[in-house]
């Protein structure tokens, strides 16, 4: 690990920590990276990896339904978004300014945005430059 890592776990509410094991989401497989170029995210299975200066916009959101974000990596239908869950109470949205690849790996699909929910979503947006504001979900 070198000095310019900060590591973000997510926030395990007790029924997404339910939901995730059956996909291998846990504490254990679960994390975000920022370093001083790039996000590194890791979500039971699932990787994501973009440089910092992709990321266009950063905002709060939640809280989020139950049914629409436990379980495994979720992909949202209207917008491609990209959703790494672990509670239901507050995340993380960033916008980037070229989709990642992430639910699947041949990146046929990719994401224009990525919603996480580390237990420090304050310090996060300030490791990745942004501001705390709120937002709607």
């Amino acid at each position: 690990m070198s000095p310019s890592e900060l590591h973000f776990p997510f926030d395990f509410a007790p029924l997404y920590r339910m939901s995730g094991l059956a996909f291998g989401i846990t504490a254990h497989t679960s994390d975000i990276v920022v370093t001083d170029t790039e996000l590194r995210v890791r979500f039971g299975l699932w990787r994501v990896r973009t440089p910092l200066d992709n990321i266009r916009l950063l905002r709060l959101t939640g809280p989020y339904l139950y049914l629409k974000t436990a379980g495994p990596a979720r992909l949202g239908l209207t917008d491609r978004g990209l959703t790494f869950a672990t509670n239901s109470r507050r995340g993380v949205c960033l916008a980037f300014h070229e989709p990642i690849i992430g639910i699947e790996p041949t990146g046929l699909l990719r994401h224009p945005n990525l919603t996480l929910t580390p237990a420090d979503c304050t310090g996060l947006l300030t490791a990745l430059g942004g501001q705390p504001t709120e937002s709607a979900s």
